[in-house]
């Protein structure tokens, strides 16, 4: 197990608040895992371990607890047990129905201290915006980094160059559990497609109670097929018609929605930057972990570009950044990441082989004027940066500190 300090040093702010602690995420991305280390944390502290109160509701054991009213009961005997402040943590606190209203009454009724986890994007939606009124915080949880990656994998591969690491990774994600089966291919290859089919059916199907599973399946494919190409609900829904397959964009744009609401895939939406205003049709999607990609449909060697892509717009999100597409006049650039009136350009690229791909990857920058970093990413090992505008290789901008 790695300490995963970029989240550990965001929650740690609101370790011991009033505040509930929120960790969301796509399944078996890790959240389980941070929740062991705050109470690890916790107890390096001095408090006493039996103060917390740990449930993970995919546990059988705890089925008889997946509603409000014997949830409420059954902490609020343990809770009356202990001296002074409990710290309350449930995992995949989704499973329990009206959870909310019981959530917000231990907040208001006992001395506590609460962390929960939850594998759809909706959990903070609605009701629980209404009860707990703004005293929530939320944290995002995504699969390894490339440096997280690293860091494991160089102890299952000691003698592995940055470069053969970075091949690996390419291959497998980063989804943590791969490590205990040493990124093996065929183990690695079945657990990441058996995850899949679990997020397809449990997250997707079962959750938002889909009866054309054939379509959806399609339309998984589809937006996987083309990771971070740009494409319309009505280009999806005449793909379809190809197939003999009559689909209203609506459903599609539903069904994507539900995908996104599991963290399968990610919207981003196209900005114009010179008109400062977003751009209503033919967004991107990119997935939650290429591994993913890789194991269900394959080609990531052969979709490089996308797969680089993919990989630094998640980069991009773990970092904090609020990420577009830039527009500006016909030129693209592939993400524009703002934090905190900060902003970062970023060009992605496979190599600059070519002085055509070097004219192009540089000047999407032309029009752009203000003085925020500008970069092109690529395999490529020589600097090639020119006119202000940074030119980095990708393993070395994954692993970088800071961008600047």
């Amino acid at each position: 197990m790695i300490k995963r300090e970029m989240y550990m040093s965001r929650i740690r702010p609101f370790i011991g608040t009033d505040l509930i602690k929120v960790m969301t995420g796509i399944h078996r991305c890790g959240k389980s895992v941070m929740l062991e280390q705050i109470k690890q944390e916790l107890v390096e502290s001095g408090v006493d371990p039996s103060k917390l109160i740990s449930i993970n509701f995919e546990d059988m054991n705890y089925s008889h607890l997946q509603n409000a009213e014997t949830l409420h009961e059954e902490i609020c005997r343990r809770a009356a047990e202990i001296d002074g402040k409990v710290y309350l943590f449930f995992d995949e606190i989704q499973e329990v129905t009206n959870w909310e209203k019981c959530i917000n009454s231990f907040r208001v009724t006992l001395n506590c201290d609460i962390y929960i986890t939850g594998s759809n994007a909706k959990l903070l939606s609605g009701e629980l915006a209404t009860y707990l009124g703004g005293r929530y915080v939320e944290f995002v949880i995504y699969p390894f980094s490339f440096a997280e990656f690293l860091e494991l994998y160089r102890t299952a591969a000691p003698d592995n160059s940055i470069e053969a690491c970075f091949q690996q990774y390419l291959l497998s994600g980063g989804m943590p559990y791969l490590a205990n089966i040493q990124y093996a291919d065929e183990p690695s290859r079945q657990y990441l497609h058996d995850l899949f089919n679990s997020i397809q059916l449990k997250d997707i199907v079962k959750r938002n109670k889909i009866r054309d599973v054939d379509l959806l399946e399609r339309i998984i494919a589809y937006v996987m097929t083309n990771t971070g190409q740009p494409f319309s609900a009505t280009s999806l829904s005449r793909f379809l018609k190809n197939e003999h397959r009559i689909v209203a964009p609506e459903t599609i744009l539903n069904y994507i929605k539900y995908c996104c609401d599991a963290y399968l895939f990610y919207q981003v939406k196209r900005e114009d930057l010179q008109g400062k205003h977003i751009l209503s049709s033919n967004e991107k999607y990119y997935i939650a972990d290429h591994g993913i990609r890789e194991a269900v449909y394959g080609g990531n060697r052969k979709d490089i570009n996308l797969i680089l892509e993919n990989i630094v717009y998640l980069e991009l999100l773990r970092r904090g950044y609020e990420v577009t597409v830039g527009r500006t006049g016909d030129k693209e650039i592939d993400f524009v990441g703002e934090k905190c009136g900060e902003k970062l350009y970023v060009q992605v690229a496979y190599l600059l082989a070519s002085e055509d791909t070097i004219q192009r990857e540089f000047s999407a920058y032309d029009n752009i004027r203000d003085n925020f970093p500008k970069y092109v990413v690529s395999l490529d090992e020589f600097d090639m940066s020119r006119n202000g505008i940074k030119h980095r290789n990708i393993r070395e901008f994954l692993l970088a500190g800071e961008w600047n």
